[in-house]
């Protein structure tokens, strides 16, 4: 533990650029690793993109790979050794549960357990500083794109808390299509001591006007829950911003979920398309709520709020319209039994995995076509708030 302390504070002081450097010559030293490489996971989530300055290693798949093996488990993978050969060992970069990268090691000796958990370690402290560093530097955004990204694009991916997100009580992931051309959807959350907060949200039109409006709304919301208005409350001080800037031309969609974390009791305001379904044992549902009207489309509009109940065990699926209402090349919409199905087929993987995997039933859903849509899916596992020790559940 002293030794990942020492990297830490190493981390802290070293310019942005050089966090790489710090962790290479910390490994060397301390391991007699011989070569470090750092890969971050592309927007798209399906390459590792090496970081570099000039990078000149090519991308790896992470579906087919010994680094997206590392990626997809979170947990080191040792490969096997070729005879007398180096050791090639590849390690999780995450924060709080957001998969981030995989660093690469290549050692003259086999590691102990306790050294692969010293690594790990060190990769956790690596990864919170890129998130960081990013204020600074774009070296390690420039990693992950393995195309150039639209305006729109770059607008909406700025504005993302994350890809992932993991608490005692709950797991969360959530992913936007296409990748390098977004418009309009998007999601945001935010966690207290107390609440997980979670919007999707989808706004009207496409291109630049599509990403202003949504910008305009996500930031409309979290001031208005930093102000410590209540679930209706932040529905209706931003329908009140968008209606004041676009007087009722361009409205958008949301769907806003508060959870209690001690008790699993949700409160929700459906103001648009964003729907819901539940994954409880093995049967899905749609979980319906009285539609309200999305944010913008009148003045001053009221929301009221509705209450429902999450178990430990639950799963649950927003996804936006260029989901459930996508269509295949015979014209026929995915709809509400596709993405049911979807569901189910996915009920192993962990949350983080599933808006991947759910987008890539849609994909070959529609065939060749491409999406005419943006499609978001959010997955989210309740676990539930477990009693402190010694503590009988009444």
């Amino acid at each position: 533990m002293d030794r990942i302390a020492a990297v830490e504070r190493a981390l802290r002081s070293a310019a942005p650029h050089l966090l790489l450097d710090v962790v290479t010559a910390a490994l060397r030293e301390q391991y007699d690793v011989r070569s470090v490489e750092l890969r971050l996971a592309d927007y798209g989530v399906t390459t590792l993109q090496v970081v570099g300055e000039a990078p000149a290693a090519e991308p790896v798949p992470i579906h087919d790979s010994p680094q997206g093996r590392a990626f997809g488990s979170q947990e080191p993978f040792v490969e096997p050794r070729p005879g007398d050969g180096p050791v090639t060992v590849h390690l999780p970069v995450s924060v709080r549960g957001d998969r981030m990268g995989v660093l690469t090691v290549t050692t003259t000796d086999d590691r102990t357990r306790a050294d692969l958990l010293e690594m790990q370690g060190i990769c956790e402290a690596l990864g919170h500083e890129i998130l960081i560093a990013e204020r600074d530097t774009d070296l390690y955004l420039l990693a992950r794109r393995a195309t150039r990204l639209t305006l729109a694009a770059e607008m909406q991916w700025q504005l993302l808390p994350g890809r992932s997100v993991t608490r005692p009580e709950f797991s969360l992931g959530a992913h936007l299509e296409p990748a390098y051309a977004i418009f309009g959807d998007n999601f945001d959350w935010s966690v207290s001591a107390r609440h997980l907060t979670l919007t999707v949200t989808n706004g009207m039109g496409k291109g630049m006007e599509a990403a202003l409006l949504t910008n305009l709304v996500v930031n409309a919301l979290r001031n208005a829950r930093r102000a410590g208005l209540d679930l209706p409350g932040q529905a209706s001080l931003a329908d009140q911003a968008v209606y004041a800037q676009y007087r009722g031309a361009l409205h958008a969609s949301v769907l806003l979920l508060r959870f209690d974390l001690a008790t699993g009791e949700v409160e929700a305001v459906d103001a648009g398309s964003p729907r819901m379904w539940r994954l409880r044992g093995r049967s899905v549902e749609s979980v319906a709520f009285d539609a309200q009207l999305p944010l913008g489309m009148f003045e001053e509009t009221a929301y009221v709020a509705e209450h429902l109940h999450v178990e430990p065990g639950d799963r649950l699926l927003v996804s936006s319209d260029g989901v459930y209402e996508s269509a295949s090349a015979a014209g026929e919409r995915y709809g509400e039994r596709a993405l049911a199905r979807s569901l189910s087929a996915h009920r192993f993987l962990p949350s983080a995995q599933v808006p991947l995997a759910v987008l890539r039933d849609l994909k070959d859903y529609r065939g060749p076509a491409p999406l005419d849509d943006d499609a978001l899916v959010v997955c989210l596992d309740w676990f539930g708030r477990q009693p402190p020790a010694g503590d009988t559940p009444v």
